[in-house]
């Protein structure tokens, strides 16, 4: 995958608003599914105009689509980035919706996610109590055909220049990969955070990605 094209891609979408204007729903997503074989950001605007310009929900659609891809891709980049290490393995499904990839023979999904303000503490106290902000998390996000309970982890973003531009650090491939290259490197699956759901024990942990 080539890291720093995509990452120019991506920082294209950082200079138009982040907005989404609603809640994810499977129905919207079915109508910009189209993003999935797009990695060029000019060529998704025009597909946008082309597609959407004569619906009523126009802006909706423009900016779900638009945050639907730039999610889309950096995990896709950052997902490639895990699976360069000699200790993860792929999982052989890429449609997959419970598994990316095994670390050290443990199976986990992984997210990118701001620091949510919903979580109403501190980064300092998240740091502090890593396993009450996974189970917030977990609880929280993810909802209709993506929420589920199996190992996850979760990239945490903190902007503390800008906290209403978080998101933007996303776009940020080449810094992430170094974080996430340490944090493989130091990988203990002792450290992991562990909670009874459904009579199964699930596995997660936090790397925190912090500016």
């Amino acid at each position: 995958m080539n890291y720093k094209k995509l990452e120019k891609e991506l920082k294209k979408r950082t200079k138009l608003p982040y907005s989404w204007g609603r809640k994810q729903t499977n129905q919207f997503d079915k109508q910009t599914n189209f993003m999935y074989k797009i990695n060029c950001f000019d060529s998704l605007l025009l597909k946008i105009e082309t597609k959407f310009k004569d619906n009523p929900q126009y802006n909706d659609l423009k900016n779900y689509t638009l945050n639907r891809w730039f999610n889309f891709w950096s995990a896709k980049v950052i997902e490639s980035i895990f699976c360069e290490h000699e200790n993860v393995k792929p999982y052989p499904d890429s449609y997959n919706k419970f598994t990316d990839f095994f670390i050290n023979e443990i199976p986990f999904d992984h997210k990118t996610t701001v620091f949510p303000a919903g979580f109403k503490k501190s980064v300092p106290y998240a740091i502090d109590h890593k396993g009450e902000l996974i189970e917030w998390l977990y609880k929280n996000q993810s909802q209709q055909q993506r929420k589920h309970f199996k190992n996850r982890l979760f990239v945490v973003l903190v902007n503390y220049e800008n906290e209403s531009e978080h998101w933007k650090l996303k776009a940020e491939i080449s810094w992430l990969r170094e974080i996430i290259v340490a944090y493989l490197r130091k990988f203990n699956s002792s450290k992991l955070h562990s909670f009874y759901f459904e009579n199964k024990i699930v596995k997660a942990d936090i790397i925190w990605a912090i500016k």
